[in-house]
């Protein structure tokens, strides 16, 4: 298999090179970039599999460099690396087209998952013994675990149930966490059409989700204008 080509711009140097250092280990090929023009240069030569993108660099930002690539690549994944984490920067963020935002401090064992998922086909990590099937319908939200089967939210030592209607609207979510999960796909796979009743509804449970998320205040649900919805944390 080949190894993955990961685009990694950051100016912070000692991080960069943990980070760099980190990936090679574990098999990744990384082209490191120290400021946005070069990222973009870089980019254009070397066409990588993805791009991590540190948000404030000098010359060219990494919210510029994202809006160049996109002007002429809609497919290659690109993750923003940043401290900012304020509602309004996540959204310009996933609007600008980043497929998704991981936080500083992050672990590189999560900057990992996160590649392996928006590389892998369906967006989500294989179980390899259960050929790529999802077996168990568990997914941790932040300091949150839903279980899809069970139709349950836990937060430490508490738990709650939801309705199968919120359950099947937040397996979607989930299951399309790296990516924005457009409206119409949401209506047509939990409702069957995009009539105007069903939208209204479908608001009503994005509010009544938002709720049942809030014991971690860093998750959301993001409404992305005119497109769709996005599940962060």
């Amino acid at each position: 298999m080949d190894k993955i080509n990961v685009l990694l711009a950051e100016d912070e140097t000692a991080l960069a090179h943990i980070v760099r250092e980190s990936l090679e280990e574990r098999d990744f090929k990384v082209i490191l970039c120290a400021d946005g023009e070069q990222a973009f240069q870089q980019y254009l030569k070397h066409k990588p599999d993805i791009l991590a993108l540190d948000v404030m660099m000098p010359k060219c930002d990494g919210f510029e460099v994202a809006k160049r690539v996109r002007e002429m690549d809609v497919t290659t994944p690109i993750i923003f690396l940043t401290a900012r984490s304020q509602p309004k920067d996540v959204v310009a963020g996933f609007e600008i087209g980043a497929n998704d935002y991981l936080k500083k401090p992050f672990s590189v064992e999560e900057l990992i998952v996160r590649i392996k998922v928006l590389l892998s086909s369906n967006r989500l990590l294989s179980d390899h013994s259960n050929k790529g099937k999802i077996v168990n319908e568990t997914f941790h939200i932040g300091n949150l675990v839903f279980n899809g089967v069970k139709n349950s939210i836990q937060h430490g030592a508490n738990s709650w149930t939801i309705t199968s209607r919120e359950s099947e609207i937040l397996k979607l979510l989930c299951q399309y966490q790296q990516q924005v999960l457009p409206r119409d796909m949401l209506l047509r796979k939990i409702w069957g059409d995009n009539t105007f009743f069903n939208a209204r509804s479908l608001d009503v449970f994005i509010t009544k989700l938002r709720n049942h998320l809030k014991p971690d205040p860093n998750v959301q649900i993001i409404n992305i204008r005119s497109i769709g919805y996005k599940l962060v944390w």
